[in-house]
């Protein structure tokens, strides 16, 4: 973009040969550098401005809140980027606000699956806090966390004989569409869940000898008869 630009084409022709928007165009043209280009765009991203916030909030709280007279500051010191990114950085300051900080990444929906279905008690104090937060922000979030939670005792105490009834009327009477399909799903087979949540069997040697077949399987396909394949079978450790 900028080759072109010190080439003398305008931005309108610019756009017509790229096939870009002029808006595109224009902030690509605007941009001294690439760091500029995703600044603040995405949270979770670093920030060209990362290294210098501390000195900037001191600064701005000194009485200094001209942002060319910051800039030349901090260029001084290194700052790579360029005035504009700096503008929008302290537009929230003028209006009394804190700056969102930028260079910490919000929670994943994989970070709050993970906290709602661990134990409470692995949680680390700043997990348990965010986690907190979050639900306190959404009542439904929190509704489906408690019925997570419970079905979870339930799997690990082995106490689904007693509890599982009634963890499946209250699903249906107030849990999200989701889990109340999980629960319909559930009463199709209700017997063999129950003597999952109950009996302290587990199918995992099972389900790991036909894996093993399987395997093995697949790695005779097409050269070898069902001779050799039993032989396999039964022969392999």
């Amino acid at each position: 973009m900028h080759t072109l630009l010190d080439q003398g084409l305008s931005r309108r022709e610019i756009s017509r040969r790229l096939g870009l928007a002029r808006g595109t165009v224009r902030r690509f043209a605007h941009a001294a550098a690439p760091e500029e280009l995703v600044v603040g765009k995405w949270q979770g991203r670093t920030s060209v401005l990362d290294d210098y916030k501390p000195y900037l909030h001191q600064r701005w709280q000194e009485g200094c809140t001209t942002a060319k007279t910051l800039f030349d500051e901090i260029k001084a010191a290194g700052y790579t980027g360029g005035l504009t990114v700096l503008r929008d950085y302290l537009r929230p300051l003028r209006s009394g606000a804190q700056p969102q900080d930028r260079s910490t990444r919000p929670p994943s929906v994989r970070d709050v699956t993970t906290w709602i279905t661990r134990h409470p008690d692995s949680l680390t104090t700043d997990e348990t806090l965010k986690l907190k937060g979050i639900l306190t922000r959404c009542p439904q979030l929190d509704v489906t966390a408690d019925h997570v939670r419970t079905f979870a005792e339930m799997m690990t105490a082995r106490t689904g004989r007693d509890q599982l009834a009634g963890w499946i009327d209250q699903v249906k009477a107030g849990g999200p569409p989701e889990l109340v399909s999980f629960v319909n799903g559930i009463g199709s087979d209700l017997g063999a869940v129950v003597a999952g949540l109950s009996l302290p069997f587990s199918s995992g040697a099972v389900e790991g000898q036909v894996n093993r077949i399987k395997m093995l399987k697949r790695q005779m396909f097409g050269r070898a008869g069902l001779d050799l394949l039993c032989k396999r079978v039964l022969l392999a450790v």
